[in-house]
């Protein structure tokens, strides 16, 4: 059950910013929600790997390039997807910032949901 609750909150969380920033768009509800399985899988699954293999690179920013790959991430999403665009992958870069603030606000007004 948790793990629907937290879909669905990924789902409100781009339904949200596409609100928030003009260069995102949603076009659906059910774009919202496949929109948010592929991002919860590319997150599982490639940015591991992607963390391991920029490491150095990492190191070097003190962690700031995990918003490009974050950024990568959501962009890649959008090119995979039907109904989700993002305009740019500056804008993607963005987006999956600001993303990851409202899932995060969502969450703490789940009540009884912790992660």
């Amino acid at each position: 059950m948790s793990l629907i609750i937290g879909w669905a909150i990924n789902a409100v969380s781009l339904l949200l910013l596409t609100w928030l920033l003009p260069a995102v768009n949603v076009a659906s509800v059910g774009a919202a929600l496949i929109a948010a399985l592929v991002l919860g899988l590319l997150n599982a699954v490639i940015r591991p790997v992607l963390l391991v293999l920029t490491l150095p690179v990492n190191v070097l920013t003190l962690g700031l390039f995990t918003f490009v790959i974050n950024g990568f991430l959501f962009w890649l999403a959008a090119r995979m997807l039907d109904g989700f665009e993002v305009r740019s992958f500056g804008w993607a870069i963005l987006a999956a910032i600001v993303y990851s603030l409202i899932s995060w606000a969502v969450s703490a007004l789940v009540p009884g949901r912790r992660d």
